[in-house]
Order: structure tokens, then C-alpha cells, then sequence
């Protein structure tokens, strides 16, 4: 059994955003990414071969889509993305800690 908490040990003063696996295996990822005002670069696309969940623990963001949609996301919020939609953060909460929790499936 694997235990933790989302709240705990978090990265301080980053440069980039921060991934940690949790679980799964296969097709299955869950993943914690913590963002401290990053986005992704200005260009670049998310375009991933199957779906992802995301929920906002804490922080705000939001994502752009390449049909030139926005969604701003709050703590509780979540999306669910369908495989090969491109997609971007395009803003992260600065100087506090934007918490993810990320299902790849």
C-alpha cells in the first residue's frame, strides 16, 4: 500500500513545474504537478494520445485550447480532456503554490 498526502513535502522557489507519480501502471497515471506561475511556452501543445482528468486542489489556472477556448479552473474544479485535444496552461497563480491532480488514462 502506498500512502501520503497531496498538501505535504511540497517543492519550494521552482523554476519549472513539478510532476510526482502517485500511481498506476499501464495506461493508468496519476500524477501530483505543482506550478508556481508557470505556464507553457508560448507555441507549445499539449497532445497526448489518451485522455487526462485534471483537478485544481489549490491555486487557480487556466487552460487554453487550440479552438481558442479558455477555462479558468479553482480549487475543486476539474476537466476532463479528451485524447488529442491540444491544450496549454496558459497562467498559474504566482508566488503560491497552483496544486494538480492529474489522471492519465
Amino acid at each position: 500500500m502506498n500512502t501520503g498526502n497531496l498538501f505535504a513535502a511540497l517543492p519550494r522557489d521552482l523554476y519549472e513545474e513539478t510532476f510526482e507519480h502517485l500511481a498506476g501502471r499501464g495506461e493508468v497515471l496519476i500524477e501530483r504537478i505543482v506550478s508556481t506561475g508557470q505556464c507553457t511556452p508560448v507555441g507549445d501543445w499539449y497532445d497526448q494520445d489518451g485522455p487526462e482528468w485534471v483537478a485544481l486542489l489549490a491555486g487557480e489556472a487556466r487552460l487554453g485550447f487550440d479552438d481558442g477556448s479558455t477555462l479558468t479552473l479553482r480549487p475543486g474544479d476539474y476537466a476532463d480532456i479528451p485524447a488529442h485535444c491540444r491544450h496549454r496552461v496558459e497562467w498559474t497563480a504566482p508566488d503560491t503554490e497552483t496544486i494538480w491532480l492529474a489522471v492519465h488514462y
